[in-house]
């Protein structure tokens, strides 16, 4: 029987429950939080100073540092309930530094908006764009605070299996949720109109 495997009654498939139950209900909350933001954002957008900026090549780039910090995370869940403890850390490690540089290429962003001089208070576009992108980034920060405390516990030596094999599992199902807010944010930055939002409101 792989040892990984959580039986009903058992003290960790509790705790399981209860920490992958926490995270939906956090995440959740943030997605309340952005849509939320989203909505203003495009209700803003009516407004006669509105004045569009264009997006940053960099949030390409971006977007691919996310992906594969997700993608890299779930294949160290996978070796981790298979019990390649080693794979799985190589796989952990590699998944957080994806993160680290999807930071570093947000501030490369940013640097390229500052030096064409899109300031935060230039106009209503240039600030939701730097609110939204600061908001996402820190919780991508919140996350490897999580992360690095995984990385403790996969050791070497490991932690408990199960437990690790949680930690890594949760760690691969918030980033492809900070993976899914980002396409919508970046749709939404680069793409929604002032015209599209009256199509959607009926308003056309």
């Amino acid at each position: 029987m792989n040892t990984t495997t959580l039986r009903v009654g058992d003290p960790a498939a509790t705790r399981a429950r209860a920490a992958a139950t926490g995270l939906w209900l956090f995440m959740g909350v943030v997605s309340a939080l952005f849509g939320l933001f989203i909505v203003a954002y495009a209700m803003r957008m009516e407004a006669a100073d509105w004045s569009p900026i264009g997006m940053p090549p960099q949030l390409w780039l971006s977007s691919g540092l996310l992906l594969t910090g997700g993608l890299l995370l779930q294949r160290a869940a996978t070796a981790a309930h298979a019990l390649r403890h080693a794979q799985a850390r190589r796989l952990l490690l590699a998944g957080g530094v994806a993160a680290m540089a999807f930071l570093g290429s947000q501030l490369w962003a940013w640097q390229s908006l500052l030096d064409a001089r899109v300031v935060l208070a230039g106009n209503p576009a240039a600030s939701f764009f730097y609110v939204l992108t600061a908001l996402h980034g820190l919780h991508v920060i919140g996350g490897l605070v999580a992360w690095s405390a995984t990385v403790q516990a996969a050791g070497p030596p490991p932690a408990e299996p199960r437990r690790l094999a949680l930690h890594i599992t949760l760690c691969a199902r918030y980033w492809h949720f900070l993976f899914a807010v980002w396409v919508v944010l970046f749709a939404a930055l680069g793409w929604l109109t002032p015209e599209v939002v009256r199509f959607i409101c009926g308003r056309a």
